[in-house]
């Protein structure tokens, strides 16, 4: 982070005006937190008084500030358009004064230190002190529980407890349901315990959301939470548009604006999910799940979106965004703000205005924004190339550097042409990455610079995903907001934060919910750490597998990579059998036949209401699914408590 400087504007009247004359200045700089300031003169001001306005910006950045000094105008009058004056003020020096039309403006400088250890956001890939002190716990209870569950004969040291998370895919109500029997799963094995992190993004963060809620959740029955869920995915979704909903709605989202937050429409799908999920209103937010964890008694959470561009496809320009009760930050830029500065104002690491933290159903929309695609990110989900299009989407680059006498130094970068496109290619590209819905909040790494050779930065390296990687002035370090996205529009999945080489995960439990493919979504992550240098391990699958697929997989290979069970959404031998080695009778084969490769119905992603018997079927298969497969699950912890020792 760089030093901020502190410009401070006084306006004094040194001439004897008429107390109905009023005078309105507009002082502006720009690359300054406050961009526009307004300084008033007259009636309605302290009539002879020094008016003062600050502004934040870059020290050493030789900033310009611009005046524009309108005519005099009569107060009670009626206001003409009149030609403006423009005054320029080169801050060169530590203070600068300029006299205009009677009156004296002086212009301060202050510089206000600041360093890496006065910010009010964390800068640097490490895990956060709450997170150490959580996974410290953490281990203790895992510690116990694989002694037991392995039938080790000695306790663990802390250094031999391996790191387990639980990572799932997207699929809107089917995704929540399933993931409700998957733990349920999980915890009758007593495998549940053994888990430090549970990772989700869009409708399977609705499960977290709801499990949070209750601080000692994992050392419960899970069946009280899935009988609550039940009542409310079966139940009809016609009360969230009642008169009474849609007033309770307009107060809530104008009382997020008066808070200082910008609206948009997951703000009302962010109520609309409250609604369906609960009985009555939620107040719950992100920083309240710390209580969840802060004894280690539950998993850590963490939620998963993508940060987009204007006039970008998601495939050009995204990245990942992670949320934990502690953290809200990039995985690119080590770049983190607490969960409860989240959405507010910040310039060069320094929290400028506080607004209130978000309640947790806003996040939820923003988390599962189904209104955020694209046509590019449709033709890159439908498994077809994106480069037909890229003569519109993209601008044209050619090299015209020579090659240079001396070598270049590492972080210089290679002089290119951009040749931006016509109009016509302009209004293609934005009709091919418009998005419907996008969810705004405010950048906290506004005015933040990238270091010059951040490009040797092994973590950014290892996270660079855009086509404006190379040019940081492009990125984010500018812009005034960030702008929100279902992660499932890329790739359907909510690895990322759990394979940041800080969390040292060992083994990985892939819980897959996703309609169609059951590998796709495998198959493009495994590409995708394979491109950028990512340890996972191979997940190469025979045809036969893929044409017929079985309820569990594991995979290993190199000691960098984590273990990983991959459990693919299929009704195997659920069909035959209700529990482990427990036949179905004929009068209960019915409840054997689950159609989960059907991506419309009875499980489509986009039904929001599941008949009762429905829902108990996919409830009980995902269980099934966990249980039936316990011998693959300890296979992945031993070897995981192998490789520790």
């Amino acid at each position: 982070s760089r030093e901020v400087s502190c410009l401070e504007v006084h306006v004094n009247e040194t001439k004897m005006q008429s107390p109905y004359t009023r005078r309105d200045f507009t002082f502006a700089l720009k690359g300054s937190y406050e961009e526009s300031q307004d300084v008033s003169i007259g009636p309605g001001c302290r009539w002879g008084g020094s008016e003062t306005t600050m502004f934040h910006y870059i020290k050493h950045s030789q900033p310009r500030l611009h005046m524009t000094l309108p005519k005099e105008r009569s107060f009670g009058g009626v206001c003409f358009a009149c030609r403006c004056l423009l005054m320029l003020l080169v801050l060169l020096d530590v203070s600068s004064s300029s006299s205009v039309n009677g009156l004296q403006i002086t212009c301060l400088v202050l510089f206000l230190c600041s360093s890496c250890k006065n910010l009010d956001l964390r800068l640097g890939f490490d895990l956060c002190a709450e997170e150490q002190d959580f996974i410290c716990k953490r281990k203790k209870v895992v510690a116990a529980a694989l002694k037991n569950l392995l039938h080790l004969d000695e306790d663990l040291q802390e250094d031999e407890v391996p790191v387990v998370a639980v990572m799932t895919t997207a699929g809107g109500v089917r995704s929540m349901t399933a993931m409700f029997g998957s733990l349920l799963g999980l915890q009758d094995l007593g495998v549940l315990d053994c888990v430090s992190y549970i990772s989700g993004l869009s409708a399977t963060t609705w499960t977290m959301s709801k499990l949070y809620e209750d601080n000692n959740w994992s050392q419960k029955d899970l069946r009280e939470p899935v009988g609550d869920i039940r009542k409310h995915v079966t139940k009809s979704k016609l009360h969230c548009f009642s008169l009474d909903r849609m007033k309770y709605y307009e107060k809530e989202l104008c009382e997020r604006k008066h808070e200082g937050h910008k609206l948009s429409f997951t703000d009302l799908w962010g109520l609309f999910i409250d609604c369906m999920l609960h009985h009555q209103e939620s107040t719950h937010k992100l920083s309240d799940q710390q209580l969840a964890v802060n004894q280690g008694q539950n998993p850590l959470p963490i939620y998963l979106s993508l940060n987009v561009k204007d006039d970008f496809s998601t495939l050009d320009f995204k990245e990942w965004v992670e949320f934990t009760p502690y953290e809200v930050g990039f995985l690119k830029y080590g770049a983190f703000v607490r969960s409860e500065d989240f959405g507010s104002e910040f310039f060069m690491g320094h929290l400028m205005k506080k607004i209130p933290e978000s309640r947790i159903c806003f996040l939820e929309g923003t988390w599962s924004n189904i209104f955020s695609q694209n046509f590019m990110d449709a033709v890159y989900l439908s498994g077809h190339s994106e480069t037909f299009w890229h003569r519109w989407t993209r601008d044209t680059e050619n090299d015209i550097e020579e090659r240079p006498a001396l070598p270049k130094k590492p972080h210089e970068q290679t002089t290119c042409l951009s040749i931006p496109k016509g109009c016509l290619s302009n209004t293609l590209r934005e009709m091919m990455t418009g998005r419907p819905v996008v969810s705004t909040y405010r950048n906290f790494l506004k005015g933040l610079q990238l270091h010059k050779k951040y490009l040797e930065n092994e973590r950014f390296c290892m996270w660079k995903d855009t086509v404006l990687d190379s040019s940081p002035n492009q990125l984010n370090e500018m812009g005034d907001y960030l702008k929100l996205v279902d992660t499932a529009f890329f790739i359907n999945t909510s690895c990322p934060p759990i394979l940041r080489p800080e969390r040292k995960v060992d083994v990985i439990l892939h819980l897959n919910y996703s309609g169609g493919s059951q590998t796709l979504p495998l198959d493009l992550f495994s590409e995708y750490c394979l491109e950028h240098g990512i340890p996972f391990p191979s997940t190469e699958l025979s045809q036969e597998d893929r044409e017929h697929l079985k309820e569990c997989y594991v995979f290993e290979d190199s000691l960098e990579a984590p273990v990983l069970a991959y459990f693919p959404l299929v009704c195997d031998t659920f069909r035959k059998y209700k529990a482990p080695n427990v036949e179905r009778s004929p009068a209960e084969m019915e409840q054997g036949r689950v159609d989960v490769s059907n991506s419309i119905a009875p499980y489509g992603t986009g039904l929001l209401t599941y008949t009762e018997e429905n829902f108990n079927k996919l409830l009980n298969l995902c269980s099934y699914n966990i249980l039936n497969n316990k011998h693959f699950i300890l296979q992945a912890l031993r070897t995981a408590v192998e490789r520790k020792k």
